[in-house]
């Protein structure tokens, strides 16, 4: 059994013992461990040449990640919140993704940190920006949900010939635990799964916003509400083929996540939807997503701010009576 948290630490530790190339930069990734101990134990076990500590500066580090994959290395950079992504926006958009487009050149680095509210960090600990990379060719963005799809993802992104920002939702770290096969696998990057079957009405979503949902799911059920939720586990590529599959099954579809509502994943999955599934569809496509607002620290606000599964099942209800 394995929690969230360990499922990452696990997947690479075996990377870094399976390929030297592999190593891991970040602050206090060494004698911390990690904000949220990650990488503990890791400067004992790998040395202080593959388990690198560096200055306040996610432009600095992402930049030397960038640089030390051009020279055949496989850099897993690890910020302390996801949120501080955006000191590094430049490297990633305009070296990191267009690499592989200009000159052919694979830049396999692996951009990982918490993401997500629901521990009142505040509005600079507690974002979801996944929406700002999705408009970025070249890149790929994952958000697993499980302990095991934490950990094939992981070893995928890490083995990846091109850049993977890993979105790993803090809330999820020492709240799951499950089995996790044992031995080398890896989940494919592109692919969504079916997270619980159902015939009535389509749930597609991500991150922690699956368990949400699978909640929701279950309240609806007493009421001969048949949900079926796919948990998209990729965000770039999007598996537009399953999507398709279960709004053409359901014919009717609600999306939900994290990231606001304006400019969020929802739109481009509405649209998805839109131009390939309209014929199939019974009632109108419904997100449930938070209010434009940055996520408040107070705990009431920010449960207001937050779908959850009182709120999805709600938007079930309506959706199933349209």
């Amino acid at each position: 059994m394995l929690t969230y948290l360990e499922a990452i630490r696990q997947a690479m530790e075996e990377e870094m013992v399976r390929d030297p190339r592999v190593f891991i930069l970040g602050e206090d990734v060494g004698n911390y461990g990690g904000a949220f101990r990650v990488t503990q134990g890791f400067l004992e076990k790998f040395g202080p040449e593959r388990i690198i500590d560096t200055p306040i500066s996610e432009t600095g580090l992402i930049g030397a990640a960038i640089g030390a994959s051009l020279f055949g290395m496989r850099p897993i950079a690890e910020l302390q919140f996801i949120d501080f992504i955006g000191c590094g926006f430049n490297q990633i958009v305009n070296y990191a993704a267009k690499s592989r487009y200009r000159w052919g050149g694979g830049v396999p680095i692996v951009i990982r940190g918490p993401a997500g509210a629901g521990v009142h960090g505040g509005p600079f600990h507690s974002q979801s920006p996944e929406s700002y990379f999705m408009n970025v060719p070249g890149l790929k963005i994952v958000v697993p949900a499980t302990p095991t799809d934490a950990k094939g993802l992981m070893l995928a992104a890490i083995r990846d010939p091109d850049p993977v920002i890993f979105l790993e939702h803090k809330f999820l770290y020492r709240r799951l635990k499950e089995e996790v096969p044992a031995g080398d696998f890896t989940t494919p990057i592109g692919e969504a799964r079916v997270a619980r079957a159902g015939e009535d009405i389509s749930i597609i979503t991500y991150g922690a916003m699956v368990h949400a949902s699978i909640e929701a799911a279950d309240l609806v059920s007493a009421e001969g509400v048949s949900v079926e939720v796919l948990d998209l586990r990729t965000l770039l590529p999007m598996d537009r083929r399953r999507i398709l599959e279960t709004v053409k099954k359901t014919g009717r579809a609600l999306i939900v996540h994290e990231a606001t509502k304006t400019g969020g994943p929802g739109g481009e999955i509405a649209a998805i939807i839109g131009e390939h599934a309209f014929e199939h569809l019974d009632a109108p496509i419904v997100r449930v997503a938070p209010p434009d607002t940055p996520v408040p620290y107070s705990p009431p606000l920010e449960e207001h701010f937050l779908p959850n599964a009182a709120k999805i099942a709600d938007a079930i209800r309506a959706l199933a009576e349209y």
